[in-house]
């Protein structure tokens, strides 16, 4: 519930509530409740790489093309039909919008559409009247609040840090024992020490653009650019103290 909180948080504290309309926050808040449906604890490269059916299944955003489709089936459950009441033009666009914001939730998709976000933002081009910004705005905030763990208060962001590595090496583990193939730092499980230093890379290279773009759309936004910059500092002094001492001879 933690990445549904931090989109509710966007939404009502963010101020945002006032700029979707009231089925397109049902929407994602639904997504952000479903983004992680059966997750099998290895990322889409794993999938691909194992040739899983899954890969097969689905060639891009494979486990959330998944994801969606276990929301999508439950929803038609009997005493799960949340929906069924609206009336099917708002059901459509609910389920549209859910569906646009998992796959959103896959970095690949975050990458190819964060220059955009970016540049509207900063070139001050953003139109809250538009339907395709607002849309790509959504994507945005599905990434801020999947990622939302590095905005917490530090005693909580370091430990869920510490669990999501673990998952991480699990993964590496299971590249090295099957496809004898090294996995990159951050799956490596002889890369430990080199944590503080890879969550650097992962505050200044992934989170920091998401998360300064939306405190400039939307001010009431900053706390959250504000709580990963104080965990980037944290994790500088980590860094630091494991560096090793100069060598003055």
């Amino acid at each position: 519930y933690s990445v549904t909180q931090i989109m509710f948080a966007c939404l009502t504290t963010g101020g945002l509530s006032q700029r979707f309309s009231q089925h397109q926050q049902v929407a994602l808040l639904l997504a952000t409740l479903s983004h992680d449906l059966d997750h099998r604890g290895t990322n889409n490269s794993f999938q691909k790489l194992s040739e899983s059916p899954l890969a097969q299944l689905y060639s891009t955003s494979t486990l959330e093309h998944h994801h969606f489709d276990r929301f999508e089936a439950i929803i038609r459950m009997q005493g799960s039909e949340i929906l069924s009441n609206l009336p099917e033009s708002d059901y459509k666009l609910v389920m549209n919008l859910v569906k646009h914001a998992i796959l959103s939730t896959d970095l690949a998709r975050y990458f190819q559409k964060r220059g955009e976000f970016i540049a509207l933002v900063q070139e001050g081009r953003f139109d809250w009247a538009s339907k395709e910004h607002l849309r790509l705005l959504a994507s945005m905030l599905m990434t801020a609040s999947d990622l939302g763990a590095i905005t917490r208060p530090w005693h909580v962001e370091y430990q869920i840090a510490k669990l999501i590595a673990n998952e991480f090496f699990e993964q590496g583990d299971l590249e090295k024992q099957f496809f004898n193939q090294k996995p990159i730092a951050m799956f490596d499980r002889e890369k430990q020490s080199e944590i503080p230093a890879l969550q650097i890379n992962f505050i200044d290279g992934i989170c920091m653009p998401v998360y300064e773009n939306l405190a400039k759309l939307s001010p009431q936004l900053a706390p959250l650019l504000e709580g990963v910059l104080d965990n980037r500092r944290h994790w500088s002094e980590l860094a630091e103290s494991q560096k090793p001492p100069p060598d003055n001879s």
